[in-house]
């Protein structure tokens, strides 16, 4: 795909005002994150680097403080691999996978992400005890949003 492409749809995300465009194109496959202040865009099968557009808001949001950052938990950060809706348990009336205080051993299932309408488990990536979970039971997810720390 080339550049003029991908300036364009850049451009018509940051003016449409959608959160999220994906474009398949023979062997190429873009997606473009309309984030709050910035538009990404990652290319696949091929490594590629993130470029970052600001968004017009982006000038008068600059001038406020931001917000003291909350003390994190340290261990391992679990993050989601893809974007889509987390689940704790395997179904609404059961038990969650695991809770803060459980021990786990790694690739034990953590928790589901449903992401067009397939389920993916959560494994853990170590073996530890939950210190966290980051996310609440149904909430949507974002690619790299962390979901657990383990220590």
């Amino acid at each position: 795909m080339d550049l003029r492409k991908l300036k364009t749809l850049i451009d018509l995300v940051a003016e449409s005002g959608i959160s999220e465009l994906e474009v398949t194109e023979e062997n190429d496959k873009v997606r473009i994150v309309n984030k709050v202040q910035t538009v990404a865009v990652a290319a696949a099968p091929v490594a590629a680097p993130v470029v970052a557009a600001p968004s017009p808001a982006a000038a008068p949001a600059a001038q406020e403080p931001a917000p003291a950052p909350e003390p994190a938990a340290t261990g391992t950060t679990v993050t989601s691999p893809m974007v889509g809706t987390f689940y704790r348990a395997p179904n609404p009336g059961a038990e969650p996978f695991v809770k803060v205080g459980d021990h786990v051993e790694a690739g034990q299932t953590l928790g589901i992400i449903e992401a067009m309408k397939l389920l993916n488990e959560i494994e853990a990536e170590t073996s530890g005890t939950i210190k966290e979970i980051c996310v609440e039971n149904a909430q949507p997810v974002e690619f790299g949003q962390p979901l657990f720390i383990i220590g």
